[in-house]
C-alpha cells in the first residue's frame, strides 16, 4: 500500500503525513485549531530530539487556551517550521500546509498505519 502523502492522526487532534523516505510532517487538525481559536504563540521541539509516540513535544497557545502537541509516532525531529516562530497564526489558517509543526524521520514506517484514518478522526470528534 502507498500511504506517501496520506494524513493519519491520533485522538489528541495531532495529524502526520508521511513521505516516500519515512519523514512524518506533523502538525494539529483543523478541527483543533477551530477549538483552541487564534493562535499566539507556539514552542516547537529541538532538531536532533529523539521524540517517544504520544510524547508531549510542543506547545500551542491561543487567545483562549494552552495546549500540549504529542508526537504521532518515534523518531527524530529532523526539521522545525521556523515561520510559526513569528506567524503562530499560520495554523489557523491553514494547519495542514503552512501551519505544521515539526518533522521527524520515523523510527518504524510501519507504524503509520496505526494512526487513525481522516474518517475514523471524524468520527472520534463527533462522539
Amino acid at each position: 500500500m502507498n500511504v506517501s502523502n496520506q494524513v493519519r492522526f491520533l485522538a489528541s487532534h495531532e495529524w502526520g503525513r508521511i513521505d516516500e523516505e519515512g519523514v512524518l510532517t506533523v502538525g494539529i487538525s483543523d478541527h483543533a485549531q477551530d477549538l483552541l481559536g487564534d493562535i499566539v504563540f507556539i514552542e516547537l521541539p529541538d532538531i536532533g530530539k529523539e521524540l517517544e509516540a504520544e510524547e508531549e513535544t510542543a506547545i500551542v497557545e491561543s487567545v483562549k487556551a494552552a495546549s500540549d502537541v504529542y508526537t504521532p509516532l518515534s523518531g527524530e525531529v529532523i526539521e522545525i517550521n521556523e515561520k510559526l516562530l513569528d506567524e503562530p497564526e499560520l495554523v489557523n489558517s491553514s494547519p495542514y500546509e503552512d501551519g505544521w509543526f515539526f518533522k521527524i524521520r520515523l523510527n518504524e514506517a510501519s507504524a503509520f498505519e496505526d494512526l487513525m484514518t481522516e474518517d475514523e478522526y471524524n468520527a472520534s470528534c463527533e462522539e
